[in-house]
């Protein structure tokens, strides 16, 4: 039995009640309250439509991968091979359209496929040679970054990006909203509605919450924690490719530090509305915090290093209130 378990247990009702009030709501409680104190101190560069719509943008791409993520994480298991495999989505894309000339739809739908075949390679290494989910996806995606330097040389692919790709990430195609936004709500309205409104849904949290009752219960486990990795290597393919067209290039390590970011919010968002678990929409707010804490560092010209404190203090305190919330649920 944790230590944290024994203490809640001495905890009268009452107090047991306003701590798992405060877990659930303090990561909303602490976005509004980032963004009162981001909009007193700078009005006119925080609190405006524009720069709303600026963090909006900038946190797309991490919502889409921490989307995959979260459905990973939600079947019991964690893939760290995500930012790795953006990175060689991005270039792999960047390289098919400029080097081999492919039409940008089919280069998209391959890269989108290798992402799914990722998916299957980490979900057969962790259901059906029993390796710990962390150990799989860790190598695969240094096996990743390898096939990355491979094909690049270790060169960015910058010369002769189409204007065409470009515009999938700059432009705004849809009522003057960024691309990236609207990719962003409808994949994470698919993941929400996929979770929260259907029978595979229903499976994927009986599996995450209790893998021997749910195969007891005729769930077939292997194959819900395969689909959870699939889906999440599609999204950090989807994420390589609008990052390597807004970048306008393809590089070997440019999508690594969204590991972090996609970890952080997912545990964030475990901690907000719900009592430690893990959904799409708790993931979605956990990404607007750490998207609003950098875009406030930066109006304030805060040194680059503060946004690495910024992001791992958020991650050490997202797994604190998670732990919190799971541990006064279970008692």
């Amino acid at each position: 039995m944790s230590d944290v378990s024994t203490y809640n247990r001495r905890l009268t009702p009452r107090t047991k009640a306003a701590l798992g009030v405060f877990a659930r709501y303090a990561t909303i409680l602490g976005l509004l309250a980032m963004i009162v104190a981001f909009s007193i101190l700078s009005p006119k560069a925080f609190s405006t439509l524009g720069n709303f719509t600026n963090v909006l943008n900038q946190a797309s791409l991490a919502m889409i991968i921490a989307g995959g993520l979260t459905l990973a994480v939600v079947v019991g298991e964690l893939d760290l091979s995500i930012g790795f495999a953006a990175s060689l989505h991005g270039i792999l894309v960047t390289g098919f359209i400029v080097h081999d000339k492919l039409p940008i739809p089919v280069a998209i739908f391959i890269v989108l496929a290798l992402g799914a075949l990722i998916g299957l390679v980490n979900g057969f290494i962790v259901t059906k040679m029993k390796v710990n989910s962390v150990i799989a996806t860790l190598g695969v995606g240094t096996i990743i970054t390898g096939l990355a330097f491979a094909y690049s040389a270790g060169v960015p692919i910058v010369a002769g990006v189409p204007e065409a790709f470009l515009q999938l990430s700059l432009g705004r195609w849809l009522f003057g909203i960024p691309n990236n936004i609207v990719v962003m709500v409808f994949v994470l309205g698919i993941l929400w509605v996929l979770v929260e409104r259907t029978s595979i849904g229903q499976e994927i949290q009986a599996v995450g919450g209790n893998p021997a009752a749910a195969r007891l219960a005729g769930i077939n486990v292997d194959r819900i924690k395969t689909l959870g990795f699939v889906i999440s290597g599609m999204c950090a393919s989807l994420t390589g490719i609008l990052l390597a067209s807004r970048l306008g290039s393809g590089t070997t390590s440019a999508a690594d530090s969204y590991l972090l970011t996609a970890f952080a919010a997912v545990f964030l968002g475990s901690a907000t509305l719900r009592d430690g678990e893990f959904h799409v929409l708790g993931t979605l707010v956990g990404a607007l915090i750490i998207a609003s804490g950098f875009n406030g560092l930066n109006i304030f010209g805060a040194p680059t290093f503060s946004q690495y404190v910024f992001q791992g203090a958020i991650l050490i305190i997202a797994v604190g209130l998670s732990s919190l919330g799971r541990s006064l649920a279970e008692s």
